[in-house]
């Protein structure tokens, strides 16, 4: 089996029923398998799959237990070279991205974790790579500080804002609505760290990668339409701090923070 496409999904049956069409319309040159976890969100889905997608393996987490648990059910039934995360809400995968991702991987054997260029609807960038953030990262990404001048240059330089995110570049990180990744370095790398139950998975990823000496990669001539729609930091510091998905995001920081205390960055190169 040459790839693995894995669409988690919770509460967005339509969003994955609508991106399951997509790819199932692809005429890829590789022997592929589509592999769809529900997180016990128990809402329609399967009922779907089982009438309209037959060919897929579907599974039927009987928790919620997150990002990278949901992710990693599917990534232990997955029997590709390659294996593609998918979230829902990815509007438009094409032939074209996934064969210029699935490429990437096949000419850069130092490469383990890739990601394509996300767009907006309008196709505008989403920017999808990261720098490795500080202590900062909950605060500029939440709450009214963005708007601040320290805050904005603090953001700039870590949603990597400089360079051309039309062309191919090693980053230390990216955001995991769309990854791609080599299916043996698992045994290596680990498994999606399952102590996060959203936020930062991605991050504590491409840093085990770097760590276990394989390169992650920006294929910024892959585009793929993303629909997600961050949640604008709040004018107010309290609500903006507590609310559920800033709580997740500040748990998670805390998590990450411990887990690699004392530790130095990669070196990215």
């Amino acid at each position: 089996m040459d790839l693995s496409i894995i669409i988690l999904n919770y509460h967005n049956k339509n969003l994955t029923k609508e991106l399951l069409k997509n790819l199932f319309d692809l005429k890829l040159p590789y022997e592929s398998e589509i592999i769809v976890v529900d997180n016990a969100s128990y809402d329609g889905l399967k009922e779907i799959v089982e009438e309209k997608f037959t060919q897929i393996k579907f599974i039927q987490s009987q928790k919620n237990g997150g990002f990278a648990y949901g992710n990693n059910l599917g990534i232990k039934a997955a029997s590709g070279r390659y294996v593609l995360i998918c979230n829902p809400d990815l509007a438009i995968l094409s032939d074209d991205a996934i064969v210029k991702m699935y490429d990437y991987l096949e000419a850069h054997s130092e490469v383990g974790l890739a990601g394509p260029r996300l767009v907006n609807a309008d196709k505008s960038v989403q920017y999808s790579c990261t720098s490795f953030p500080d202590w900062h990262l909950p605060f500029y990404r939440r709450t009214w500080l963005a708007n601040t001048k320290r805050g904005e240059e603090w953001l700039d330089a870590y949603l990597m804002k400089d360079f051309d995110h039309y062309h191919n570049t090693y980053v230390p990180a990216l955001f995991g609505a769309c990854l791609i990744f080599r299916r043996e370095l698992v045994a290596k790398v680990g498994y999606l760290d399952e102590r996060y139950f959203m936020y930062l998975e991605d991050l504590d990823w491409s840093r085990r990668f770097w760590q276990a000496g394989y390169k992650v990669a920006y294929i910024g001539e892959a585009e793929v339409i993303h629909l997600h729609r961050r949640q604008s930091a709040s004018e107010n510091l309290s609500k903006s701090l507590f609310s559920r998905s800033a709580r997740h995001h500040i748990v998670s920081f805390i998590k990450y923070l411990w887990k690699f205390r004392g530790q130095k960055l990669p070196k990215i190169s």
